[in-house]
């Protein structure tokens, strides 16, 4: 089997990060051919997949754990929290798990900013992604940190393929 690897981004809301992911499985896809898993948290339980009166909300209203088939996808709508290791096994086979949020996951992590840095993501953070609205000399930056241009998915990937943890 091959190594599947996983990586997380983080960021203050409107930074970017959801474009940035976008991009990078995108091409991960596309251009690398690799098997592609993602998960977002929704720390404020906005996320809105299953409409009231829907058959899948019925379902799920019932507090049971629900898989949604069709020809072109399959849901899982779940009322329990999951840990890192369980969501992993609900997808079957993946290269690259590319995950959204979740701060205190023990994965290598590249911050996603614009305009300014917030020093609390310094501590949680490998790999520093920004464009050219943020100058790192206004900030003291931790040692060791990579930084990768926002803007170019093609760095980025090259540093999660460097970078990422085998799970």
């Amino acid at each position: 089997m091959n190594k599947r690897l996983a990586v997380a981004f983080t960021g203050p809301s409107n930074s970017g990060k959801t474009t940035l992911i976008l991009k990078v499985a995108r091409k991960l896809i596309n251009e690398h051919k690799k098997e592609v898993a993602i998960i977002k948290h929704d720390p404020g339980d906005k996320a809105r997949f299953d409409v009231v009166g829907k058959d899948s909300y019925k379902f799920s209203d019932t507090g049971a754990e629900v898989i949604v088939t069709s020809p072109n996808r399959t849901t899982h709508f779940s009322r329990k929290n999951k840990d890192i290791d369980e969501m992993i096994r609900l997808f079957d086979k993946f290269d690259i798990l590319l995950v959204e949020g979740l701060k205190n996951l023990p994965l290598p992590r590249i911050s996603v900013f614009r305009d300014s840095l917030d020093s609390d993501y310094f501590p949680y953070m490998n790999a520093l992604a920004i464009d050219d609205t943020v100058n790192t000399t206004d900030y003291e930056m931790p040692n060791g940190i990579d930084i990768l241009d926002l803007n170019n998915p093609d760095e980025v990937i090259s540093w999660i393929l460097k970078n990422a943890k085998e799970v």
